[in-house]
């Protein structure tokens, strides 16, 4: 039986499921009471499921299907691989023609002298190889204590060891150990959280700032790197404030430690340029890419490195990487996936129209009684659910008991939208229409009516 093509029952599928898959970040022993949603195909910007429900996503799978589902040229681009060359791997000084012609790409793409890649699997492998070679290239630089990794609070950057280590998630820090030694972590530049009474500049300067005296702390010839998202995506879409950026550029610069710019969820068209570096004004030494590299359609990431990093690294072995660093399939993808966008001129569409639409779009729904903030950059939104806008207020209740019930109701009315605690956000495929975008705000205003008259019928609609 062809489990794919002609799928059995979804009651099925779910025993099946709960008997046998385990699920990332899930309690799973919930899936046998509840089942899993099963999705059987896509087109676009819309998912259906095994009872045929359809559903607008507007997360983009998990932030990655840039160019949309149901590309055949890159359906095409994968059999052409699988058929010519199928596998094989850069070890032993070998490569084959799409490692090379990918790391190229990038390099032509990435901006400043970011010219050298190592590919891995994922932005999780990428980030452990990124902490790897930080600390390789300040040991082969006469300077081995040089091995703090400074990040950030409610950071996320993958959920390996290592990479899990260097996110900033407490609940994550709970399991397995985390965070290794010599990570730690400064506050995020989260204004409307715990910006208090300060503007939005005076806080992304303190909150910059607080980075300067990590150093100081730690000492200079300690630390080995900063690494940060340009936007925090599953934290919140927490864009920084202006000051922010600037600040952390010049601190990286008078201490003389290495920037990573984590743009796994910013790169390849979501903030409206190609990299979130491009947006804030950041000059990495370090770029993390995975997700949109690809649009999510083979698992493939990499750290895009600068010549003054790689040139020290390229001159010892380093002991590092994987079996599928820069498999043949994954890079052809990626390759198509690039072609797409430049050629179709997506990423300038994204910065001429689709960002402005979304944000006059989203905006309104900073209107709803529920909602006290509705903020955009590029295609990433963000709604805060509060009880009370003019203060700022959280919830009496149990934090992101408010976004469950509205991301409930946006399942139920055929909308995928992510809650983050009592955040609810967005990043849907980069060729979004402007009807779908229409669709998109009216599901969502429709969910948090409904969320909003459940939580006062329950009464939650009180401050802490």
């Amino acid at each position: 039986m062809n489990m794919i093509a002609n799928h059995p029952p979804t009651s099925e599928l779910q025993a099946l499921d709960a008997a046998h898959h385990m699920h990332p970040f899930t309690h799973n022993n919930e899936l046998e009471q509840k089942g899993a949603r099963i999705i059987t195909r896509a087109k676009g910007v819309t998912l259906t499921d095994s009872d045929g429900n359809d559903y607008l996503d507007a997360m983009a799978g998990l932030w990655c299907v840039n160019v949309g589902y149901g590309r055949e040229e890159m359906a095409e681009a994968a059999a052409r691989q699988m058929r010519e060359l199928p596998y094989y791997n850069t070890f032993f000084q070998t490569t084959h023609v799409p490692a090379i012609a990918l790391s190229a790409k990038l390099a032509e793409l990435a901006p400043g002298d970011l010219n050298h890649v190592f590919f891995a699997g994922s932005g999780s492998e990428a980030n452990d190889t990124n902490i790897r070679m930080v600390r390789t290239y300040w040991a082969q630089k006469g300077k081995p204590e040089k091995t703090v990794i400074i990040s950030r609070k409610n950071a996320y950057h993958g959920s390996s060891m290592g990479s899990g280590s260097l996110g900033g998630m407490s609940y994550m820090h709970e399991q397995g150990g985390l965070p290794i030694a010599d990570i730690c972590h400064i506050d995020q530049p989260h204004w409307w959280a715990e910006g208090g009474d300060m503007s939005p500049e005076e806080f992304g300067l303190e909150r910059a700032r607080q980075l300067e005296k990590k150093i100081e702390e730690l000492g200079e010839h300690r630390v080995a790197a900063f690494i940060a998202e340009p936007i925090q995506g599953a934290g919140g879409v927490v864009i920084p404030p202006s000051t922010y950026w600037p600040e952390i550029q010049r601190i990286c610069d008078a201490h003389d430690i290495l920037l990573i710019a984590d743009e796994v969820i910013c790169g390849f068209g979501r903030t409206g340029t190609w990299f979130g570096c491009n947006r804030m004004g950041i000059r990495p030494h370090i770029m993390t890419v995975a997700k949109g590299l690809s649009s999510g359609y083979a698992p493939i990431g990499g750290s895009i490195v600068c010549d003054e990093v790689a040139n020290v690294i390229n001159n010892c072995e380093f002991a590092h990487g994987y079996t599928y660093s820069g498999h043949p399939m994954t890079c052809a993808v990626a390759l198509e996936n690039l072609r797409i966008l430049e050629e179709e001129g997506i990423v300038d569409r994204v910065a001429d129209h689709s960002a402005a639409y979304l944000a006059e779009k989203w905006g309104g729904l900073a209107d709803h009684p529920l909602v006290g903030e509705a903020t955009t950059i590029g295609m990433m939104g963000s709604i805060v659910l509060t009880p009370d806008a003019s203060s700022r207020a959280v919830f009496a209740g149990t934090e992101g008991d408010a976004g469950l019930i509205t991301r409930e109701h946006c399942f139920r009315n055929g909308l995928v939208m992510r809650h983050v605690g009592d955040r609810m956000i967005i990043s849907p495929p980069l060729v979004i229409t402007d009807s779908e975008m229409d669709t998109l705000v009216e599901r969502a205003w429709k969910a948090l009516d409904l969320a909003h008259r459940q939580l006062e019928d329950e009464g939650k609609m009180k401050a802490a």
